[in-house]
């Protein structure tokens, strides 16, 4: 039950990582400052977040190395010997990692867009 909770933590803070941080950055290096205009405008939250990109990084951060712990801690322990459950205890296992990798890419394209790019350009 931790593993699914950690997973969906690091998968919401990654995903506001993107939203908050990466949003602004993509539409700027791409030209369409105008479309973000616009949006700010529709969201004005997204400003109230913007302000606040090093804490959220981090957050999402810690939270991304707390469920990458508790996938590493739960690969290793063994699976029920009954075939049934093995087998579900297998496939939770393997969507737990599909989950948690999904999490560190949003994370790595959020701060990458974040805090390299803009210096690039």
């Amino acid at each position: 039950m931790q593993d699914k909770t950690a997973n969906f933590f690091s998968l919401f803070a990654s995903s506001s990582t993107l939203i908050c941080c990466a949003l602004p950055a993509i539409f700027v290096s791409i030209g369409a400052g105008a479309t973000f205009a616009s949006l700010i405008t529709s969201f004005p939250l997204l400003i109230t977040l913007s302000k606040y990109k090093l804490y959220i990084t981090f957050f999402a951060l810690i939270t991304i190395a707390i469920a990458g712990y508790f996938n590493y801690k739960t690969y290793y322990m063994p699976c029920p010997a009954d075939p049934e459950l093995g087998r579900m205890c297998l496939q939770t296992r393997r969507r737990s990692r599909i989950v948690y990798y999904i999490s560190v890419t949003i994370f790595v394209f959020a701060t990458v867009f974040t805090y390299i790019i803009p210096q690039i350009i």
